[in-house]
């Protein structure tokens, strides 16, 4: 059974540094794609940053880039989401998420039950 549990959210104020981490069972995280999403209230569910199963390559929404950093251990079974220089925008609900493939659609079919972000003075 593929679960995803994610950690690490919590209040935090502008410019500073949080890390989620995104723990899954049922299936080893390295051989697939993984990504992280947020949902801010009142708007639509976007796509944050993604990691690819082959060679690792990253991907990230232009509001993130150079600012977020994705990750995975292998090992551990765990990828994380290293947030910098925060901002009250990046205020969220996020979620990890897979398909269990070698791609990741923009609707993956297995998703966490979300950690809450809140970047506030």
């Amino acid at each position: 059974q593929v679960q995803l549990v994610e950690s690490g959210g919590g209040l935090v104020q502008p410019g500073g540094s949080l890390r989620l981490s995104c723990s899954a069972s049922g299936f080893t995280l390295g051989y697939y794609s993984m990504g992280w999403f947020r949902q801010a209230p009142g708007k639509e569910r976007e796509g944050v940053s993604s990691i690819s199963s082959s060679d690792g390559s990253t991907w990230y929404a232009d509001s993130v880039k150079g600012r977020f950093t994705i990750s995975r251990d292998n090992a551990k079974n765990t990828v994380y989401l290293q947030m910098n220089s925060l901002k009250p925008e990046d205020t969220a609900v996020y979620y990890c998420a897979t398909d269990v493939a070698y791609y990741l659609t923009s609707n993956p079919d297995y998703w966490g039950q979300g950690t809450q972000v809140t970047v506030s003075s």
